[in-house]
C-alpha cells in the first residue's frame, strides 16, 4: 500500500509513473487523496505532447520503486482512459465510477467517495511555497562533577636546633696573702677528690596541628562558539508551458516543489 509520506517524497522529487511494460508514462501530475481514508487513491500522469494533458491512474494496486510508481498497466491503456476535468479538484462520483469501469476494477467500500488532491480542496490561482527554517538555542545540560578531597601525605621535615653543654675548665691560680688562709685549711699531704656535674641540652620535638588555609570551590562561566549543521527542506515552484520550456523559482536546495 502506497502511503501519504512516500507519495510527498515522489512529488518533491519530480517523480514519474511506468507502466507494467516498464516504460515511462509520464511524470506525476497530482495525487489524490480519499476524503474518509485519508490514503492516496489516484494518481495522474502528465501525457500528451510536451505533457499537456493528465491521465487518471488508480493506486490500488500500484508501487513505490525509488522515485517511480509502478502501475499493472501499460502506456497504452492509461493514454485511453477518460479524460476527466477536475477544476475544483475534486472527482465526482459518476467520474470515479467511470475510472474503475475502465481499469476493470471493483469499488471499495467507499468507492464514490470524493476524492481530492494533494494540493488542497480549496485551491486558487496561486500555490504557497514553504520551507523549513533552522531555529538554534540554547538548553542548560548537566555535563560533569566536581568535587573537593582532603587526603594525608607525610613528608620528611629537618630543622637545625642550637644546643649547649657544659665542659669542666681547670683553672689554677697562685696562693697569695688573700687566699692563704682557705689553702691552709686542709691536711698537710693528703688525697681527696672534688665532683663537679655538668650539664647539657639535647633538642626535643612536639607536634600540634593548626590551621593554614581554606579552600572552597565556585564556578565560572566562559562562552565558546559551537557551530550546528542541519539540512533543510524547501519547496520550489515551477512553471511549465506547452513548448516545453519551464521557468522555476530556485533557492540553495535542487529540491523540486509540490503541486
Amino acid at each position: 500500500m502506497i502511503t501519504t509520506q512516500q507519495i510527498q517524497e515522489l512529488l518533491e522529487a519530480g517523480g514519474t509513473v511506468v507502466g507494467s511494460d516498464g516504460h515511462k508514462i509520464g511524470k506525476i501530475g497530482t495525487v489524490y487523496l480519499d476524503d474518509k481514508s485519508g490514503r492516496p487513491e489516484w494518481v495522474t500522469a502528465k501525457t500528451g505532447l510536451f505533457g499537456s494533458s493528465e491521465t487518471f491512474i488508480p493506486l490500488a494496486q500500484g508501487n513505490v520503486q525509488a522515485q517511480e510508481i509502478q502501475v499493472p498497466y501499460d502506456q497504452e491503456t492509461v493514454k485511453g482512459a477518460p479524460r476527466v476535468e477536475d477544476p475544483e479538484g475534486h472527482l465526482t462520483q459518476d467520474q470515479e465510477l467511470g475510472l474503475y469501469r475502465y481499469y476493470g476494477l471493483e469499488p471499495s467500500a467507499h468507492a464514490g467517495t470524493v476524492g481530492h488532491d494533494t494540493s488542497g480542496p480549496n485551491t486558487d490561482e496561486a500555490m504557497t511555497r514553504s520551507e523549513e527554517q533552522l531555529s538554534v538555542g540554547t538548553q542548560r545540560v548537566e555535563s560533569g562533577k566536581a568535587r573537593l578531597r582532603k587526603y594525608v601525605v607525610t613528608e620528611d621535615v629537618t630543622r637545625t636546633v642550637p644546643v649547649s653543654h657544659e665542659e669542666v675548665r681547670v683553672e689554677r691560680e697562685p696562693v697569695t696573702a688573700a687566699n692563704r688562709d682557705q689553702a691552709m685549711a686542709g691536711g698537710e699531704i693528703t688525697e681527696e677528690e672534688h665532683e663537679v656535674t655538668l650539664h647539657a641540652e639535647r633538642p626535643t620535638v612536639a607536634k600540634e596541628t593548626v590551621p593554614v588555609e581554606r579552600v572552597r570551590m565556585d564556578t565560572d562561566t566562559v562562552t565558546e562558539e559551537a557551530e550546528i549543521s542541519d539540512r533543510l527542506r524547501k519547496e520550489q515552484i515551477e512553471a511549465e508551458g506547452e513548448t516545453g520550456q519551464s521557468s522555476e523559482s530556485r533557492g540553495n536546495w535542487p529540491d523540486r516543489g509540490t503541486r
